[in-house]
């Protein structure tokens, strides 16, 4: 007969069980959070993948091992990985470490629940509501709708989708072949999501026109008026405007109000990816960046990023209170939407979204709120972008350090000037000398730099290139005034480490990113956000 106890883990054993669990969260406070915090210690020990791979001991085996090894593995997998938590991360969009955040996730893995129906995820239904009414709030709508999405990218997926179908609804039983072309507007400067998203709902990426952007990467929006009677003088329907609010490299904000006035004539679907921006909403200092957002149909913010939330905390935000997102992706399974349960049934948000299970992702943002506060976010926010204009000032006092354009967000973007060159701005092979650099072979971008970088630059910061070439640095903001102090260390722990490696820094500079309407080719981007809550002071 079998054996029908509950099934837990080490045979079900509950005691060692609840043992394991114990040691491995031992393990993560001593060498995540204590560890992975402090200065002392390296962002990662890098190893090469194949020695990695031996490192690890990767197969998968018929046979379980013994409690003692798979500890050995946790600390394994802990050493090896890039630490995000500390304090010279400077690689993504997101870093630093808040404890609250954290606390949420762990109770969130934990409940193991999926959102999709309040019988089976009661708190987590109601409260993914309260937050989403709080970001709505702030965007500057009374009512509206919304939803956590697996990752802008998703975000920014799902209001193209919306705005299709408000336009033609018959296309969620028809497809595309009842659809005209379509075409939709979007800055030069807009996250790859956009086009991937294109792709990825038939549209194809030939429905994507690009708009040009200004000297500090703004869409103009004089050209997207141009574009939009392009695309209607060759046949196409426009039914969108992706506008961004933060965008990845200059960290521009599109100018929402004018975007608006355009969308308005034109009857188009306004969509803000403000997955990066849109924290600065809590800032009474610096949200006029967002000034006409109130005017857009949707909004993709992220709050892991400049709130350091946690991954993931991706919500999309709706202005539409016609139940747009359950008509457009509701398939009234029986099975699991029930018309006839004992609470309203309305609370079942599970068919509102392409997918069926899906992850909790407001609790970590809910319990972070309620810790800092909407004044203790601000603040949060707003020593982000003094960290920046720290950082700008410090690379004007440095030789070698050239400003690609004066930040009006927590964007750093620069030139890392090799030794040979400086000096000789005015010369008139300047700008070609530094753009050869460019053409060097491409072995100097990702994995061979830090190789070359890595031991001099491993015991103060971690500098990673992406796959495009540029370098995105990330500083963290601190989260009390004690913390500000050793945070300026850093970026000048930063700085330093550039100039200890100029001829190898300089080289990758060249590969970076393309800025329009500037004499060289591109810069280094750093991107100063946080907060950094478990700083080591050393």
């Amino acid at each position: 007969m079998a054996d029908l106890k509950p099934l837990f883990s080490l045979d079900g054993d509950l005691v060692a069980a609840e043992a394991l669990l114990r040691d491995v969260f031992g393990i993560v406070v001593d060498e995540v959070i204590r560890k992975g915090t402090s200065a002392s210690e390296k962002v990662c020990e890098w190893k090469e993948p194949e020695e990695l791979k031996r490192l690890l001991d990767l197969e998968l085996r018929s046979q379980g091992e013994a409690p003692e090894q798979i500890l050995a593995r946790c600390r394994a997998v802990i050493r090896y990985s890039v630490k995000t938590c500390h304090p010279h991360f400077f690689n993504q969009l997101f870093s630093g470490l808040d404890p609250h955040s954290l606390a949420g996730r762990v109770i969130t893995e934990s409940l193991n629940t999926s959102q999709y129906t309040y019988e089976i995820a009661p708190v987590f239904v109601l409260m993914e509501e309260e937050v989403l009414k709080k970001l709505r709030a702030l965007v500057g709508w009374s009512s509206g709708d919304g939803v956590f999405c697996p990752g802008g990218s998703i975000s920014n997926m799902y209001a193209m989708n919306l705005a299709r179908y408000q336009r033609y609804p018959d296309c969620k039983q028809r497809g595309l072949r009842g659809l005209p072309p379509l075409a939709l507007f979007t800055s030069k400067e807009c996250h790859y999501s956009i086009k991937k998203g294109a792709a990825f709902l038939g549209l194809g990426t030939d429905s994507v026109w690009i708009v040009k952007t200004d000297e500090r990467g703004k869409m103009m929006p004089e050209d997207l008026e141009r574009q939009i009677s392009l695309a209607e003088a060759e046949g196409a329907v426009p039914f969108l405007v992706s506008a961004t609010s933060g965008t990845t490299v200059l960290g521009a904000f599109d100018p929402l109000e004018a975007i608006a006035d355009v969308c308005q004539r034109h009857g188009l679907w306004l969509h803000v990816d403000a997955a990066w921006g849109g924290s600065v909403l809590l800032s009474q200092t610096h949200r006029h960046l967002l000034d006409g957002i109130q005017r857009a149909d949707s909004v993709a913010w992220n709050p892991h990023k400049l709130l350091a939330a946690g991954l993931q905390c991706s919500a999309l935000l709706l202005h539409d209170t016609s139940n747009l997102l359950r008509r457009c992706h509701g398939s009234q399974a029986s099975y699991l939407f029930q018309q006839d349960k004992f609470y309203d049934v309305a609370l079942d948000t599970g068919d509102k979204v392409v997918q069926c299970g899906r992850r909790v992702d407001c609790l970590k943002l809910w319990l972070m709120w309620k810790a800092q506060g909407g004044q203790g976010l601000e603040r949060r926010v707003d020593r982000a972008f003094a960290l920046a204009w720290y950082l700008v000032e410090e690379l004007k006092k440095r030789e070698g350090f050239e400003l690609v354009i004066e930040p009006e967000f927590v964007n750093v973007c620069f030139w890392f000037v090799p030794p040979s060159l400086r000096g000789k701005q005015e010369n008139p092979d300047y700008s070609e000398r530094l753009a050869k650099l460019d053409r060097e072979p491409s072995h100097w971008a990702s994995l061979n730099v830090l190789r070359l970088m890595r031991d001099s630059l491993l015991s103060c910061c971690r500098a990673l290139a992406g796959n495009s070439g540029h370098l995105l640095a990330h500083a963290v903001a601190g989260a009390d005034i004690a913390t500000r102090v050793p945070l300026r260390d850093d970026l000048g722990c930063l700085l330093h480490g550039f100039g200890a490696n100029a001829a190898h820094v300089g080289r990758l500079a060249a590969r970076s990113v393309h800025v329009e309407g500037h004499p060289w080719r591109g810069g280094l981007s750093l991107n100063v956000e946080g907060p950094h809550l478990l700083h080591s002071s050393s």
